[in-house]
C-alpha cells in the first residue's frame, strides 16, 4: 500500500486503489462501504482467505468465476457441498484452486449456517467505534486490531479456517467495519446505517 496519489482522472484516491482499472473500481465503489448481508459478508470472507499469500488483484480478476463456482456464495447451498463440489472447483481453472482454502470454504459455510443469529450479527459485533478522522498515512493503517485478534478467535472457536487476525483485519476494511481510506481520498466516509 503506498500514500495518497492523485490519479490522471484528476481524482485524489488510496495508493494502492490508483492502480488498475479493477482496483480502481473496488477502491471507489466497494471498499470500505458497509456489507451486512449474511452472503455478502461470506463472500468477502471466502475472497479474503483465497487471497492469503496472493495479490488481490488476482482475486478481483478471478470474482465473477469465484461467484459462479460457488453458487453465489449463498451460505446454505456451499454448506451442502460435498466431495464432489470439492472435486469440481479444483479442476475449475477460473478459480484459485487450493484444496486447503475450498474446504476452508465449505468448512465455514457449514459454520456460519450453525450461528443462531447469523454471520453479520457475529462479525459486526467485533466492529470498534469510529475513529475521530481517518488516518493521514498508510503508517497509521495497522495489519491487525484487538478486534480482529477477537474476531479471528471467535470465528476459529465456531469451526471457521483461514480466519487469522490479519485476514480478519482485511475483512474489516473491506466490509466498512472501519474505514481505511485515507485522509484527502475522495471516496466519502461511510453514512451510517447505510447498508449492502
Amino acid at each position: 500500500m503506498t500514500g495518497l496519489l492523485t490519479c490522471e482522472d484528476g481524482v485524489a484516491r488510496c495508493g494502492w486503489g490508483a492502480g488498475s482499472a479493477e482496483y480502481r473500481g473496488y477502491h471507489d465503489q466497494e471498499w470500505g462501504r458497509p456489507v451486512r448481508g449474511d452472503d455478502a459478508l461470506f463472500e468477502r470472507l471466502t475472497l479474503e482467505a483465497f487471497q492469503s499469500g496472493l495479490s488481490w488483484l488476482t482475486i478481483l480478476r478471478k470474482r465473477a468465476a469465484f461467484r459462479a463456482a460457488f453458487d453465489g456464495f449463498r451460505i446454505a447451498k456451499v454448506a451442502a457441498y460435498g466431495t464432489a463440489d470439492v472435486d469440481r472447483l479444483l479442476a475449475d481453472a477460473g478459480i484459485v484452486r487450493n484444496r486447503a482454502k475450498i474446504e476452508a470454504a465449505v468448512a465455514n459455510a457449514r459454520a456460519a449456517l450453525d450461528l443462531p443469529t447469523g454471520l453479520a450479527d457475529l462479525l459486526w459485533s467485533f466492529a470498534p467505534p469510529s475513529r475521530a478522522a481517518r488516518p493521514a498515512t498508510v503508517a497509521e493503517v495497522p495489519a491487525t486490531t484487538d478486534e480482529s485478534v477477537a474476531m479471528a478467535k471467535a470465528l476459529k472457536r465456531r469451526g471457521f479456517r483461514f480466519v487469522g487476525p490479519t485476514t480478519a483485519y482485511a475483512l474489516m476494511q473491506a466490509t466498512g467495519m472501519v474505514d481505511d481510506h485515507l485522509a484527502g481520498c475522495h471516496v466519502p466516509p461511510p453514512v451510517p446505517g447505510v447498508m449492502r
